[in-house]
């Protein structure tokens, strides 16, 4: 048995020059536990990429401690590159694909990835199993303002469940009730028959 305490750390790997000429970011997906090392290959070719990590402590039966440091969004990495470069991007060892739809990748919105970015950098996060239904909440002030997603508890605390309907992932945040507002609940037609990814 294990227990974990997780505290959020950003890699972000390159510099993020915001111009009206930028690149698009797209949702690179890997083979398992193979996040770290595309990473470093994209960013090895000079192309901008962000992976979003959590710092786990567990405590083994032996009650021994490990601290590791665990992609948020397993098998997926985030690149922002022009379309000339999904190329090198497919070439490199371990990347699976691009998240698109259908045979044609599809871009992250831009505003969605930096308040993502400068988030994560204010509240602690850890991975949280897909959620595509249910009651909804806004968050209304801080860095993630306009986010909405599920409300939970745990241990006495509120999260919200947050989701990239383009992976297909969630990440739990922690947040204060006063920063909520609530949503009428609505259906949610889920994201799984619409998105495929793109490999040559």
């Amino acid at each position: 048995m294990s227990t974990a305490q997780v505290s959020n750390s950003v890699v972000p790997i390159l510099p993020d020059p915001v111009t009206e000429s930028s690149p698009p970011w797209y949702a690179i997906y890997t083979r398992p536990s193979h996040e770290k090392r595309v990473t470093e290959q994209i960013a090895s070719r000079e192309i901008q990429c962000y992976l979003p990590s959590c710092r786990v402590t567990r405590r083994w039966k032996n009650r021994c401690k490990v601290e590791l440091e665990l992609p948020l969004f397993p098998c997926y990495v985030f690149a922002r590159f022009s379309w000339d470069q999904h190329a090198r991007v497919l070439a490199i060892p371990s990347v699976v694909s691009i998240v698109g739809n259908g045979r044609v990748p599809v871009p992250l919105q831009d505003s969605e990835m930096r308040s993502l970015r400068e988030g994560l950098t204010h509240h602690r996060a850890e991975p949280h199993s897909y959620l595509d239904v249910g009651e909804r909440v806004r968050i209304k002030a801080g860095p993630l303002a306009g986010f909405e997603g599920i409300l939970t508890r745990k241990n006495n605390g509120l999260r919200v469940i947050l989701t990239l309907a383009q992976i297909m992932r969630s990440i739990a945040i922690e947040v204060e009730e006063f920063d909520l507002e609530s949503v009428a609940s609505r259906s949610l037609v889920s994201p799984q028959h619409h998105l495929s990814t793109f490999s040559d």
